[in-house]
């Protein structure tokens, strides 16, 4: 007969933080970023369109893998992602939505239901909290995860690859790092082409279009510099929220800034050995 003990180390064994981190944020729990939930799995960033332009913006993700990893599709009318999780509904799983029509923004909001049509498809992309796990494993500092923040984020001049109606500017997140971590940072992020790769610049920030690193379209921690450091900046999955507002579908719903979609996958599956 099984021990209470043993009954209990099964339970825990079985238990999915992924899943767990979904409910708590389906029912109003967790309802602020996610960083540092479900450590080890993988996250996601949200583009939900219409039909009418699904096969459009898969081909804009494939042309720009790097701010725009494609994980899966739905399909239309369906809010689940079963390749991707358990019991997974996009309507309601992740902490903050942005509604857009026309590109504009008309809400932000927790729960989708309301805006659910039988047309909609979901675009689930990679996420950088996974690669930044990979660099803190390997010793590499991350200032903004150190105060519990997000690392910084700009719009730059870097145009994407245009695909039928889809274009616009590069999105990037910014973390601060010695030369030396920086290398490394390199090194290790190539590993992950699926959750953003490698950086896309280093260094002097005004050679991509931004002229004050302390304003943030998007939030994300203010960035802290210290003596020696370099700014590195990596395609950030936020770029679609550029995208929409300069193409304007007629409908889109996109993940708030900092607030993902958590999934069953785990990073170590992403990563490219």
């Amino acid at each position: 007969m099984q021990s209470t003990a043993a009954a209990t180390a099964t339970i825990a064994n079985t238990v999915n933080p992924a899943r767990e981190a979904r409910l708590a944020i389906r029912r109003g729990a967790h309802n602020t970023h996610t960083g540092g939930v479900a450590p080890g799995h993988v996250q996601a960033n949200m583009v939900i369109l219409p039909a009418e332009y699904a096969q459009e913006f898969q081909t804009y993700c494939m042309l720009n893998p790097k701010p725009c990893p494609l994980l899966a599709i739905s399909d239309p009318g369906d809010p689940s992602l079963p390749t991707l999780g358990e019991d997974i509904d996009v309507r309601t799983d992740l902490s903050g939505y942005r509604v857009f029509e026309d590109g504009e923004e008309i809400d932000v909001a927790s729960d989708i239901t309301e805006y659910w049509r039988d047309d909609l498809v979901a675009f689930p992309l990679g996420c950088s909290l996974s690669f930044e796990e990979a660099l803190v494993q390997h010793g590499v500092p991350l200032y903004h995860r150190e105060r519990g923040g997000r690392p910084a984020t700009y719009v730059t001049n870097i145009e994407t690859t245009p695909a039928g109606r889809f274009h616009g500017r590069i999105v990037v997140s910014m973390r601060a790092m010695s030369p030396a971590d920086a290398i490394r940072a390199v090194q290790i992020t190539t590993r992950f082409p699926s959750v953003h790769g490698a950086p896309v610049h280093i260094g002097h920030p005004e050679a991509i279009g931004i002229e004050d690193l302390d304003y943030q379209q998007f939030g994300g921690s203010p960035p802290q510099m210290r003596q020696y450091d370099i700014p590195v900046f990596w395609a950030c999955g936020v770029t679609p929220q550029i995208v929409v507002e300069t193409v304007k579908p007629s409908f889109c719903i996109t993940h708030l800034a900092g607030r993902m979609l958590v999934t069953d996958l785990k990073n170590t599956e992403l990563a490219i050995l």
